[in-house]
């Protein structure tokens, strides 16, 4: 299963994230089956909104397992450490979501208020 992960401030718009997730998709040329993002993202309005206008099934991601996905990732931000105590949310989304033995297809990608990351689980 391919998984893009979703890092976001809040309010961020659909379109901002649809622009990441087809950017993701183009640059690995795979198709995401999945969208995850942090489960205290997981309400918001653009999140909710992309995830439809793109098709996908939306996961939330716990605290413990986007913690547990981080030594798995492989870019850091300071500003996420300091925020959410994780160095890596895109990543640690998607690498959470694909299973233990995921790996990253597409390392963290920037635009405006958000990321994305995809990852490969082993069934892929």
């Amino acid at each position: 299963m391919i998984v893009a992960g979703l890092g976001l401030r809040s309010g961020c718009d659909a379109q901002a994230l649809i622009t990441l997730v087809l950017a993701a998709q183009e640059r690995c040329g795979q198709q995401a089956a999945l969208v995850a993002v942090p489960a205290f993202r997981y309400r918001e309005a653009g999140v909710q909104a992309a995830a439809r206008q793109l098709g996908l099934h939306l996961r939330a991601i716990t605290p413990d397992e986007l913690l547990a996905a981080q030594p798995r990732c492989v870019t850091r931000s300071a500003r996420a450490q300091a925020a959410l105590g994780v160095a890596s949310v895109a990543e640690g989304c998607a690498l959470a979501a694909a299973g233990p033995h995921a790996r990253l297809i597409v390392p963290r990608l920037t635009g405006g208020a958000a990321t994305c990351a995809m990852a490969q689980g082993e069934d892929a």
